[in-house]
């Protein structure tokens, strides 16, 4: 198998993963993202579904980029109290992307916080598609205000 290669699609969502509230209305529409927090895991993942694909029936790269700037600031609610319950309005997003997500894919990634200032995050992620690393993306957010504990849980 390349990297490149996907094994057939599964249907449904991996065990441990639950539906995600956060994230406003277009993540909502957009959506469904779910979550995985088990200790110090945590992972967000969605399956591709028709409305998320390219003419070449792949991940449109729009809605990979939506993901990923989901995919950080959320992870980073998640590892670092410092930042817990600020919004993380997005500076800078960087994304390469390394394969394709073919329709039915479950899309997974995980992310960590590299530095936290007084004004600043930054992070770095890693998304897979049916374990094919997919996407490499790093970013830099603002410290906003608190946020309601509902928008980040």
């Amino acid at each position: 198998m390349t990297t490149t290669d996907h094994p057939p699609a599964a249907t449904g969502t991996p065990a441990g993963f639950a539906p995600l509230q956060a994230g406003g209305p277009y993540i909502q529409h957009n959506g469904p993202l779910y979550l995985l927090h088990q200790g110090d895991v945590v992972k967000f993942g969605f399956r591709v579904e028709p409305r998320h694909t390219n003419p070449m029936g792949n991940l449109h790269g729009g809605m990979m980029a939506s993901f990923c700037d989901m995919l950080l600031p959320l992870s980073v609610h998640r590892k670092s109290d410092q930042v817990a319950d600020r919004f993380l309005p997005t500076i800078s997003l960087q994304i390469d992307y390394l394969a394709p997500a073919p329709l039915g894919a479950w899309v997974e990634g995980e992310a960590e916080p590299l530095r936290v200032t007084r004004s600043l995050v930054f992070a770095q992620g890693l998304v897979t598609a049916d374990g094919v690393p997919c996407a490499r993306v790093s970013g830099v957010f603002k410290i906003g205000p608190a946020v309601p504990s509902s928008a980040v849980e």
